[in-house]
């Protein structure tokens, strides 16, 4: 539109000549990111071809260095703009250190001249480490009653089972979720040791017969939603027994829970949020109210309106009511009220913790199931890092606006840490203020008016001081599950993917807490159960930090 009203005579006029100029280059812009583009595709599509003769495509191979050209740096990630430099302390290891043993040591008296005197002791402390086996032959004492035609035999020691101990036990597991050994290197070790396991052994151990720790597990993750209204929620792609299925990761700074499920939409969120417990669904007001927000007719509310109202339903029971009610209803209009009656269903209920507020990335599936929503800025961030303007103009502008962007992150920051009415007021304001800049650099601008849009979600914090501005953390324990997936590629069984979510759910939790995984561990295999609860420890810990003082009532 702006070149069919140029007039090349008039280009004397400053103002009309640099429109005329700004609008090339957002024309060269849009043109370079469609040549990229169709770039993409036809190696692609080159690839393809030569994947199908039976050739290879084009290696990936990456540059020595980044950023030397523009466009060069691929990286998105905000991390170097949003950490701060901080002075570095060498901390004491000797706080940490457990003493097991002390020895004195003596000097050669018949080195010493005739004047030495005695001046005390010099404490050094070595760590050092002894492996060995420790290979027990119980020999068990045996009664028969001819009366009873029963025999009566000794018991092994809490802890033993079939033919190994409860070290052997905890070291495999530890190895194999909290350190990312794989199976075949975890029996090379045990073999080096002098352990004779076989493959199979090892495997049952790892997914098989723990209900107690699945116990523990579940209430690690209703401890953790009490602890705090807000919640971090993420997720990665996971495999199980090839099949592609998805790992949520739901966490605050005193838990970390993982959950394998085979989707990731919305019912599955409010799944995970129970505990993964059987569904249930309930008409009543909010659940109609989302019915409008998904913009359905007026006459399929009313008939979702003439169900049995306030009572919960099981799946099929809903769904025969759906079929019975409205049996020519679309799969999109019938997965919106499957969704606004589980939903419903979630906040009702209160045999588990409701989470008040979620805070993740703008993936659809997250809204409407939580009170309120926080958007994480890092992720914000990256929206602005994975522009690439080619024109110095156009680069300018984006560097200059991406130091405000973080400017303004660092007083959200500051403001976390002594937040006020009067700040509050400022950082709304100044919200408007720099998200309504407009440079003349299209796709800059249409981002810029993007994260206008999200203000509401974005500034939650000013409401909620407690809450951090990004989602690193479920972000983290989602790269705990990659690792995991990088080294044993995944479960091949749904009993073994609950092993992977209970035992990298107890790992995360346990380093939160400052635990001794291996020493949990071990304590729970031998059936000691001497040290405390992780879910115990949360609880305690949520009454020191915290977590939600702004929701409570003033």
């Amino acid at each position: 539109m702006l070149f069919e009203q140029l007039d090349l005579d008039q280009l004397q006029d400053i103002a009309q000549a640099k429109r005329a100029i700004v609008g090339l280059l957002n024309l060269v812009e849009d043109l370079q990111a469609t040549v990229r583009q169709l770039q993409a595709e036809v190696q692609r599509l080159r690839d393809e071809n030569n994947h199908l003769k039976g050739e290879q495509g084009k290696p990936d191979i990456k540059p020595n260095r980044r950023g030397k050209t523009p466009g060069a740096d691929k990286n998105h990630s905000s991390e170097a703009e949003r950490r701060k430099p901080q002075a570095w302390q060498k901390g004491s290891k000797l706080a940490k250190i457990t003493i097991d043993r002390e020895e004195v040591l003596t000097v050669d008296k018949t080195q010493l001249p005739a004047d030495a005197e005695f001046k005390g002791y010099e404490d050094s402390v070595v760590q050092d480490v002894v492996i060995h086996t420790d290979n027990v032959l119980y020999h068990k004492e045996k009664y028969y009653s001819p009366s009873e035609r029963r025999v009566y035999l000794a018991a092994l020691p809490p802890g033993y089972t079939g033919q190994f101990g409860p070290g052997i036990k905890a070291l495999a597991l530890v190895q194999y979720f909290a350190c990312n050994v794989a199976e075949p290197k975890i029996l090379e070790f045990f073999a080096n040791v002098g352990i004779q396991l076989s493959a199979g052994e090892l495997s049952n151990w790892l997914i098989k017969d723990w209900p107690d720790l699945h116990a523990e597990k579940a209430a690690i993750y209703e401890a953790g939603l009490r602890s705090s209204p807000w919640q971090h929620l993420d997720d990665t792609a996971t495999r199980v027994n090839g099949q592609n299925e998805h790992c949520h990761v739901v966490c605050n700074p005193l838990y970390t829970a993982y959950f394998t499920t085979a989707h990731k939409d919305r019912l599955t969120i409010v799944d995970v949020l129970r505990n993964l417990h059987v569904r249930t669904f309930r008409v009543n007001a909010e659940a109609i109210s989302f019915l409008y927000v998904f913009g359905l007719a007026q006459r399929t509310v009313r008939i979702v309106q003439g169900l049995p109202q306030d009572q919960d339903l099981s799946e099929a029971e809903f769904k025969a009511l759906l079929d019975e009610r409205l049996p020519a209803l679309g799969p999109q209009q019938r997965s919106h009220i499957l969704e606004a009656a589980t939903v419903a269903s979630y906040h009702a209920q209160l045999e588990f913790p409701v989470v008040k507020l979620l805070l993740c990335d703008d993936a659809p599936q997250f809204n409407w199931v939580t009170e309120q929503l926080a958007l994480c800025w890092i992720h914000e961030g990256r929206h602005y890092k994975k522009l690439d303007p080619s024109s110095p103009p156009f680069r300018n502008l984006l560097t200059e606006f991406t130091k405000q962007f973080w400017k303004y992150y660092d007083e959200l920051l500051t403001y976390r840490q002594q937040p006020s009415t009067d700040e509050k007021a400022r950082l709304e304001t100044k919200f408007d203020t720099l998200f309504a800049t407009v440079t003349g650099y299209r796709a800059l601008d249409e981002r810029i008016e993007k994260t206008k849009f999200k203000k509401t979600n974005l500034l939650l914090v000013l409401d909620h001081p407690e809450i951090p501005l990004h989602n690193n953390p479920a972000e983290l324990g989602a790269r705990q599950r990659v690792r995991k997936r990088d080294v044993s590629f995944g479960p091949r069984t749904h009993d073994g993917a609950n092993a992977w979510d209970t035992f990298m759910t107890l790992t995360a939790t346990a380093k939160k807490l400052g635990v001794s995984i291996y020493r949990y561990i071990h304590d729970r295999v031998s059936g000691a159960c001497q040290m405390p609860d992780l879910a115990d420890l949360i609880t305690q810990r949520a009454i020191e930090l915290s977590l939600g003082a702004s929701w409570e009532p003033t």
